[in-house]
């Protein structure tokens, strides 16, 4: 009986838990604390950091890939057993080799799910529901949002030159600097493409640092702006047509991916969503891009990238330069959208701008538009920025996806 009692214990968790694991599983509880208790950005961060603590429990195997093993049936003279298993299936398949094909091994459930995010499926199909959700009207209206949107940019930029002066390599650079868009799903899907090895500490970090907005971009804008800016009261947008809003989304379609390929993925599907929602035809795949859809790859991707974040790949000093990293990418970005406002005022001769809505041109919809607002109405009560921070805002996301675009075209 004791045997039997012992044998058990060592096909235990406990018994085969490494410290490095039980490091993991109390991080994961941090951000589910963070996730439930302080309801920082929890859509994404409950999944995530559920998924880090189910993929490093030990000997679950839920990231663990099937293997398909092929057999020379009895009695043929095509090669032996061992031949048959070197062989491509195509090949046996193409010599017409008598074989029969089954399971080894099946795979763990994230073994299947993470394919979603290895291979750029769940980041696109999200922003055919955020699509669906966002209402481009305030970009159209003031197309000069589209320039601030563009400047909150600069962070993944700058930061992209200071991780190779760090030794890291363009393809691992890119996918840090991309944390400073504030944009989980770009993120997400470059750092699939180019550094997947990556992508625990890149998916937590970007996810951590779109809750803290509310703490994070406050004091940078509030550092860079005088009161008088921040004061700054701006004028009633101009109603948008049906038109406009129709043809929006084809043209910026059709532009930016003729010019950035790699980019058709994200920004064409962020578009089709809009579409859905501005014809007014399509009410029915509309509502369900912007719940059913989206609903179900948030729970497949946040799993999915939680997973990614095994004990063995996490817990390095890379992941600690990565944080570091990804902090200075979004404040420089937050830092870029204030300054080109201040500018933008200079080169125009007057306060037609509050710089405040420039921080919004990260691509975190809608909170930091939210953050504009609130830090303009605390300087002036009777001051409303929200619909004109939305403009740089939502220009942000379309800048997201296209420097992601920039990036995978040069170092792809």
């Amino acid at each position: 009986m004791f045997d039997v009692l012992r044998e058990f214990w060592f096909t235990t968790g406990y018994a085969n838990m490494t410290w490095q694991q039980g490091v993991m599983l109390l991080i994961s509880c941090v951000l589910l604390y963070l996730a439930i208790g302080k309801k920082f950005e929890p859509l994404l961060l409950l999944p995530i950091a559920f998924g880090m603590l189910l993929t490093n429990l030990p000997l679950a195997g839920l990231t663990d890939i099937g293997n398909t093993v092929i057999k020379a049936l009895s009695g043929s003279t095509a090669g032996t057993t061992a031949e048959m298993l070197a062989s491509p299936t195509t090949e046996i398949i193409n010599q017409g080799i008598p074989a029969q094909v089954y399971t080894q091994s099946p795979g763990g459930l994230f073994g299947y799910l993470g394919q979603g995010v290895k291979l750029g499926i769940f980041p696109p199909l999200i922003f055919l529901g955020v699509g669906a959700m966002t209402d481009f009207g305030p970009l159209i209206a003031n197309p000069k949002s589209i320039f601030l949107g563009a400047a909150a940019q600069l962070g993944i930029f700058a930061t992209f030159a200071g991780a190779t002066l760090l030794g890291f390599s363009a393809q691992e650079a890119s996918s840090i600097g991309i944390i400073g868009g504030a944009d989980g799903p770009t993120a997400i899907f470059l750092t699939s493409q180019l550094a997947s090895h990556l992508l625990g500490p890149i998916a937590v970090a970007a996810y951590s640092y779109m809750a803290l907005v509310p703490i994070i971009q406050p004091p940078i804008m509030k550092a860079l702006t005088s009161k008088r800016e921040r004061m700054i009261k701006m004028e009633q947008l101009r109603t948008v047509t049906k038109t406009e809003k129709v043809v929006f989304p084809i043209m910026v379609t059709l532009i930016v991916s003729l010019l950035l390929p790699a980019a058709a993925a994200l920004v064409g599907l962020l578009m089709f969503g809009n579409l859905l929602k501005e014809s007014l035809v399509t009410d029915r795949l509309s509502k369900t891009a912007q719940n059913e859809l989206i609903n179900i790859v948030t729970i497949f991707l946040g799993l999915s990238v939680g997973a990614t974040a095994k004990a063995e790949q996490f817990l390095r000093v890379d992941t600690l330069q990565i944080i570091v990293l990804g902090i200075i990418a979004f404040a420089g970005g937050t830092a870029g959208g204030v300054l080109l406002a201040k500018l933008m005022n200079k080169l125009m001769g007057g306060n037609a701008i509050n710089p405040l809505i420039g921080s919004a041109g990260v691509s975190a919809v809608p909170m930091a538009a939210r953050v504009s607002q609130v830090v303009g109405q605390k300087e002036n009560p009777s001051n409303f920025l929200l619909m004109h921070a939305m403009g740089p805002n939502v220009a942000g996301v379309i800048g997201s996806a296209v420097a992601a675009g920039v990036l995978l075209s040069l170092f792809n």
